[in-house]
């Protein structure tokens, strides 16, 4: 079975990028994208605005657009991740999850944190075995 996911990519008056220290038991510490599953019968933009508020404490942040769909088959399953771009309001981000995040932080897009959470490496930059299909744009037939 595959996972569909979401990773919110929520930005500032700056530019800036917000991402979540992620220091989850079992899991090597990174840094990531508010985010995570689509519940079922959910869309991409709800479960972004749901999973950005229940990680952030963010209810105020512009409509969100998916730019993006990514797929990737780490582990050997198929993961389907859609960035979802937003802006921030006037909230500022808050831990709600202290289990799973120990602070939230902005970050300039050429200066962001090392290492990076899987999935929000996907979103924020292509990397080998990860297919980007942007929204709008047609399948170069090369490639596939």
């Amino acid at each position: 079975m595959g996972i569909i996911g979401v990773g919110v990519v929520l930005t500032d008056s700056e530019g800036r990028i917000l991402l979540g220290e992620r220091i989850k038991a079992g899991e090597n510490p990174s840094w990531c994208l508010p985010g995570g599953a689509v519940e079922p019968g959910e869309t991409f933009e709800a479960a972004a605005v749901r999973e950005l508020a229940e990680e952030t404490g963010i209810h105020d942040a512009s409509l969100p657009l998916v730019t993006t769909v990514i797929l990737d088959s780490q582990g050997g399953r198929a993961r389907v991740t859609a960035a979802v771009a937003m802006t921030a309001g006037r909230t500022s981000a808050r831990v709600t999850e202290p289990e799973v995040f120990a602070s939230w932080k902005w970050f300039a897009p050429d200066r962001l944190p090392q290492p990076l959470f899987t999935a929000t490496a996907h979103v924020l930059a292509p990397s080998p075995g990860c297919r980007r299909y942007p929204i709008g744009a047609r399948p170069n037939v090369a490639e596939q």
